[in-house]
């Protein structure tokens, strides 16, 4: 008798029957262990390749969200300028930078430390180790604009001769000029109490980029701290549809003078007659609602140990300080001539 199980006997048959059945409800048959679909993880966006790189940068002033004298990375590559810190990662699109200039300058090695160091040296040896105390700093200086086209410039210390190697990398790609050309007023509303400080002009003077950058920014800040000033335009931020400014103020740099903090410092007290840092301009302040113009001149001195860009900001601070009492001269002037004359 031939022990072969017909494939088609009743009993196989059934449990046939029964397989595919749970075969058309699992897809599995109830047999198969189930099969994992790996998602295969998308590829992280490769990094930029940096182009230059100082690990030992100082933010002078004028660098979008962060503060002045923070150090940090400063990073440039295809996308922008990366000022990276602890508490800070802030990035200057590449598009945006108009222009970019090398310096540099001598500071004190350890800052007010070194100066109280120098002080507590006993027979005037402070006045010998001052000259040995203060190194070469580079300033590197980025002109750039915002979104609304207004122009800002910022400035960074760093170690000697690393802002010369900034800037070649710079050149390699040029940098786009966006300048917005600033359109007339005369159809145009104006906007009560509101200023346009323009870049400073220096047409026969040679001055450091670094110092025209910290004379416009620190106008930009000091004004918009004056009292009842309201809004404060930068050069190239007026566009079509907006107000125009009620008063403009054009700097024009006529006197610069570079002093040397090394001397000042390390002759004493007669240092602040050897080596000031000196700078002169002659500012003109236009009043787009009655058409008036009046110029008046402008003097910052640093005699003393502290660094030669400070002038910018005692420049910056004359001029707002200026511009407050124009202010209230002419508030006196509105309200003398909208009062009833007492017969």
């Amino acid at each position: 008798m031939n022990s072969h199980i017909s494939l088609f006997s009743p009993g196989l048959a059934a449990i046939l029957s029964r397989f595919l059945f749970a075969f058309l409800l699992t897809g599995t048959g109830g047999m198969l262990p189930a099969q994992r679909v790996e998602k295969i993880p998308a590829l992280a966006p490769a990094a930029a390749t940096v182009e230059w790189q100082s690990l030992s940068a100082q933010h002078a002033y004028g660098f979008p969200e962060v503060k002045p004298n923070r150090k940090g990375t400063l990073t440039l590559d295809e996308a922008g300028l990366t000022f990276t810190g602890k508490t800070f990662n802030t990035t200057l699109p590449r598009e945006s930078i108009t222009a970019v200039n090398a310096g540099n300058d001598r500071v004190e090695l350890w800052g007010t430390g070194g100066r109280l160091l120098r002080m507590a040296i006993p027979q005037g040896g402070g006045l010998a180790a001052a000259a040995v105390m203060h190194h070469r700093v580079d300033m590197l200086t980025v002109e750039f604009r915002d979104t609304h086209g207004g122009a800002h410039s910022a400035v960074f210390y760093l170690p000697a001769t690393e802002a010369d190697k900034a800037l070649t990398h710079f050149t390699v790609t040029p940098v786009t000029d966006t300048t917005t050309a600033v359109r007339g007023c005369d159809q145009n509303p104006v906007d009560p109490h509101s200023v346009l400080v323009k870049m400073p002009e220096w047409k026969s003077v040679e001055v450091p980029a670094a110092y025209r950058a910290l004379v416009y920014e620190h106008i930009i800040d000091r004004m918009k701290a004056v009292k009842d000033v309201g809004s404060v335009y930068r050069e190239g931020e007026l566009t079509h549809g907006m107000a125009c400014p009620h008063y403009t103020v054009a700097v024009a740099i006529e006197g610069y003078k570079k002093g040397n903090q090394v001397v000042r410092a390390a002759t004493g007290p007669i240092g602040m007659f050897m080596s000031p840092t000196q700078m002169r301009f002659a500012v003109t302040y236009s009043d787009a609602m009655d058409g008036s113009v009046k110029t008046e001149e402008v003097k910052a001195t640093v005699r003393s140990e502290s660094e030669s860009t400070t002038v910018a900001d005692m420049a910056a601070k004359k001029l707002a300080k200026q511009y407050d009492h124009l202010l209230k001269e002419q508030a006196k002037v509105a309200t003398a001539s909208a009062s009833p004359h007492v017969q």
